[in-house]
């Protein structure tokens, strides 16, 4: 069962030296165990429901709307400037410079979809920050882990996928088409913009329902939250993360004496099962828990054996 979503007790802005505004905030315990929430998207921002998986009698959780989205300054759907300085080394700096600011010495990572990818990053390069890993809808946002996510899924749902494809010159269709769909949403042109971003929203309604009619997301009703959603996702994702092909999985040994959680959805066709597989294979005290009938977002099952991990962790 979900924890109630408590107040947070601190709030601020981390300030960083080449134009951005992090915002962050703490709940939970000032004495608690020390943690901190990824949030997904790229852009999804921190909101108050991942506050619930933790206990707040035990944890003291941070949280914070990664660089360009949420409450953090630029928003990508204001200013295009928001997507400079905007990679993940540079989400990577703030996490570090943000633990250093509140004075954890470690604290667990927490992250889904596209904060698997970055709680993973940072561990290899900060091991020594990390307390345990709680991954799920773990994905590594490799080339393959793009391919998979247009490509393959394209062959799966042909007429969204070309629905997508569409508001493509045909000249960009067979190449980079989060790329091609990012330089699009940084149109000068208003209707240009929204309309590639209404085009990668459908795409992403897609393969968030597993079947039968698209369930649409009731956030991308917002064309603020869209257009920097949007252009968040296509930014991180055409350029594969911004990290080198074996900058997580050619590094894991980094991490081999942390205790992690993995879990996936059997059902999640918006990533490979396979790239988690292969991580929990490589980490000795890694755990890959495989939730049969659950997708990409978190059903009860998931969020019932979240919360779980997270409380046996709470102690150590």
């Amino acid at each position: 069962m979900a924890y109630p979503a408590t107040e947070p007790y601190a709030a601020g802005h981390l300030v960083t030296s080449d134009g951005h505004e992090v915002y962050w905030e703490v709940c939970g315990n000032p004495d608690g165990k020390p943690a901190v929430v990824l949030h997904g998207g790229p852009g999804s921002g921190a909101t108050p429901w991942w506050r619930q998986f933790f206990d707040p009698d035990r944890y003291r959780v941070v949280l914070l709307d990664q660089r360009g989205c949420g409450r953090s300054r630029p928003h990508a759907g204001d200013d295009l400037r928001a997507l400079d300085h905007n990679t993940t080394a540079d989400l990577i700096a703030d996490l570090e410079a943000l633990r250093t600011q509140l004075g954890i010495d470690r604290w667990l990572v927490f992250g889904a979809s596209w904060g698997s990818t970055l709680g993973l990053a940072y561990a290899v390069e900060h091991p020594e920050a990390v307390s345990e890993l709680v991954l799920w809808a773990v994905v590594t946002t490799r080339a393959v882990d793009i391919e998979w996510l247009t490509r393959t899924m394209g062959e799966l749902y042909p007429a969204e996928y070309d629905e997508l494809l569409g508001v493509l010159p045909p000249e960009q269709r067979d190449g980079n088409v989060p790329l091609a769909v990012n330089r699009l949403l940084r149109s000068p042109d208003p209707a240009v913009a929204d309309a590639a971003a209404r085009a990668w929203c459908a795409w992403e309604d897609r393969l968030a329902t597993l079947s039968g009619p698209v369930v649409p997301s009731r956030r991308y009703e917002d064309p603020r939250f869209r257009l920097g959603f949007a252009r968040l996702v296509t930014h991180y994702f055409g350029h594969h993360a911004f990290l080198d092909d074996d900058a997580i999985v050619g590094r894991l040994d980094r991490i081999s004496a942390i205790p992690a959680y993995l879990l996936r959805g059997r059902l999640d066709i918006a990533s490979r099962l396979r790239a988690a597989y292969e991580i929990a294979e490589a980490l000795p005290l890694a755990t890959l828990d495989v939730v049969e009938a659950d997708a990409h977002g978190a059903g009860d099952d998931t969020l019932q054996r979240l919360v779980a991990a997270l409380d046996r962790f709470a102690t150590g």
